[in-house]
């Protein structure tokens, strides 16, 4: 992520192109480089890596990181396999080899235009993933239309809505991981919080998006139920000032991320009709009586409760007819329905949280 801090991007991939070296990108990262580059193997964070990607990186000889932020959730409860010895870190204004010599006041722009033009060619990284790399499959039971609707089925049916004309805005939660598989097209934006892991960031980051864009693209958000309730209101905003974007509430009833890092009653939330309370801020509409789907169609807001496949491919049709308008779309989940990854990564958080502090470990402050 520093490197769009630094506005390095044009320099970075040029050092890609001339160092040949396979190139990943760190969570945080995400969106900020072209997906589409024949080196990018995906996102490196850990054990809840792009397959292969973490395997690569970590048997490396030596690895490059340029721009990178190390912290607890970046580094997935600091349990990446990384020798110091073995690192070479570009930072925002200085660069340290191998954990020993620092170099100081150096730009990232200037040295990776000055890399690229005096590093020599290696491909062995890349050839060492491609012999590894076995493609990924569509989940299983997808076209069937009256299944219930799972996280993996949603994200199948999200990604082919992306495209140069799209922005994604992923929310804390089950969501960080979920959208860190999509392929990014081209052009396709992507945002989200990792820095403080900020619960509720996507509601009002979707609102300031759509602003910035002014309709050039549209922002799609996935954010969980209870996420949506820290800062629901914006939506409000949303539908006053006749914003287009998409937004993709997975309700399953709690605050899943949080389970899995420290489970207990504070993790449970009210259930709302949140279909009618999105619906509650656009006063010129009327809900008819007796409707009980959800399914509101209007100028400024359509809003659609989902709980099967079908459902959901009907409502994404729906918004896709809709350019003009706020869709809203509620999907209905299993509460234990999450990613692989939340589970790995939130099992090695949860036991990093649980450390002793230093000084119970034998190690005393200076006053």
């Amino acid at each position: 992520s520093g490197v769009v801090a630094d506005g390095a991007q044009k320099a970075f991939i040029a050092f890609a192109n001339a160092c040949g070296y396979a190139w990943a990108s760190m969570p945080d990262a995400k969106g900020r480089l072209p997906e589409s580059h024949p080196q990018y193997i995906g996102t490196y964070w850990g054990a809840v890596s792009s397959p292969y990607a973490c395997e690569t990186i970590e048997s490396a000889d030596y690895y490059v990181f340029v721009g990178a932020r190390f912290n607890d959730y970046t580094t997935v409860g600091y349990s990446l396999l990384l020798a110091p010895q073995k690192m070479i870190e570009i930072r925002a204004k200085e660069v340290v080899v191998c954990g020993k010599a620092t170099w100081h006041c150096i730009n990232i722009t200037d040295l990776l235009e000055a890399l690229a033009k005096r590093v020599k060619k290696n491909t062995a990284s890349l050839d060492n993933y491609k012999r590894m790399f076995v493609p990924q499959k569509d989940p299983p039971n997808i076209n069937q239309l009256e299944n219930k609707v799972t996280c993996n089925v949603l994200f199948y049916h999200i990604q082919k809505m992306l495209s140069a004309d799209t922005a994604i805005v992923a929310e804390t939660g089950d969501s960080w991981f979920n959208c860190q598989k999509l392929k990014l097209p081209d052009g396709c934006l992507y945002e989200f919080q990792m820095q403080y892991g900020s619960i509720g960031w996507s509601v009002g980051a979707t609102l300031g998006m759509a602003s910035g864009l002014q309709g050039k693209k549209r922002v799609i958000t996935l954010v969980g139920d209870g996420s949506f309730q820290m800062t629901a209101q914006e939506v409000s905003t949303m539908v006053r000032f006749g914003m287009n974007n998409i937004i993709f509430l997975v309700n399953n009833d709690g605050y899943t991320i949080e389970v899995e890092i420290h489970d207990g009653p504070y993790n449970n939330i009210q259930m709302w009709d949140y279909c009618a309370f999105v619906e509650s801020f656009n006063k010129s509409r009327k809900r008819k009586a007796g409707d009980a789907t959800g399914d509101c169609s209007g100028e400024r807001l359509y809003t659609k409760r989902v709980e099967t496949e079908g459902e959901l491919v009907e409502a994404i049709k729906a918004a896709q007819e809709k350019p003009n308008t706020l869709c809203f779309i509620e999907v209905i989940t299993l509460r234990d329905d999450c990613s692989k990854e939340l589970l790995e990564w939130g099992a090695r958080v949860a036991s990093a949280n649980a450390r002793a502090p230093a000084e119970d470990m034998g190690f005393k402050g200076h006053g």
